[in-house]
C-alpha cells in the first residue's frame, strides 16, 4: 500500500481535506458544534481493494457515501448509502474517524462521518442514477479521475 498520506489534501474542484480525526462513535457528539456533520462515507475493503464507484454526474471515482438525512445517525446515513450508490450490504462497519473539510467554492468547514468495513463475497453493481460504475481498487495502483481527497481517506483507513 502506498504510504499514508500527508494532509491537507486537496481535490480539483478546491475542496480540501484538512484532518482526519481518531474517535469512538460515542464521542461523535463531542465533535465541534460550530461545524455540520453533513455526510457520512465508507471505505470498504474486500481483500487488499477498497470500493470505488463512478459518480455519472460529478464523472469522478469516489467513496460511496452521502447526506445525513433528518433523524438519521451517521451509522444509518452510511449503510444507507453504501447500499443506494454499490449494492452492497454490511453492517459490520467501524467509525474510523471524522474528516474535516473545507468545501469549495464558498470554503465552508464540513464534517464527514468515515466508517470502514470489510465484505468477505463482493455482490454484484447494478448502475443506478446516480452511479455508472464500481470497482475494487488498490491503493497503491493509479485511477484515473480518483477524486484526491477519497483516495487519501481509503489510504488513511486501511483494512484491518
Amino acid at each position: 500500500m502506498n504510504d499514508v498520506p500527508v494532509l491537507p489534501v486537496k481535490n480539483a474542484d478546491g475542496s480540501v481535506l484538512v484532518s482526519l480525526e481518531r474517535l469512538a462513535e460515542e464521542d461523535l457528539v463531542r465533535v465541534d458544534p460550530s461545524v455540520p456533520l453533513t455526510a457520512s462515507l465508507v471505505v470498504l475493503w474486500h481483500g487488499g481493494t477498497c470500493l470505488m464507484v463512478f459518480n455519472r454526474f460529478r464523472q469522478l471515482w469516489e467513496l460511496p457515501g452521502g447526506m445525513i438525512d433528518p433523524g438519521e445517525t451517521p451509522r444509518e446515513a452510511a449503510v444507507r448509502e453504501l447500499e443506494e450508490e454499490s449494492g452492497q450490504r454490511t453492517h459490520d462497519l467501524d467509525l474510523a474517524g471524522v474528516a474535516r473539510v473545507t468545501c469549495a467554492p464558498d470554503d465552508r468547514s464540513e464534517f464527514l462521518a468515515v466508517y470502514r468495513g470489510r465484505v468477505d463475497t463482493p455482490l454484484p453493481f447494478v448502475p443506478n442514477a446516480e452511479m455508472s460504475g464500481a470497482t475494487w481498487w488498490h491503493p497503491a495502483t493509479e485511477l484515473p479521475d480518483l477524486t484526491p481527497i477519497d483516495a487519501a481517506l481509503a489510504r488513511l483507513c486501511p483494512a484491518e
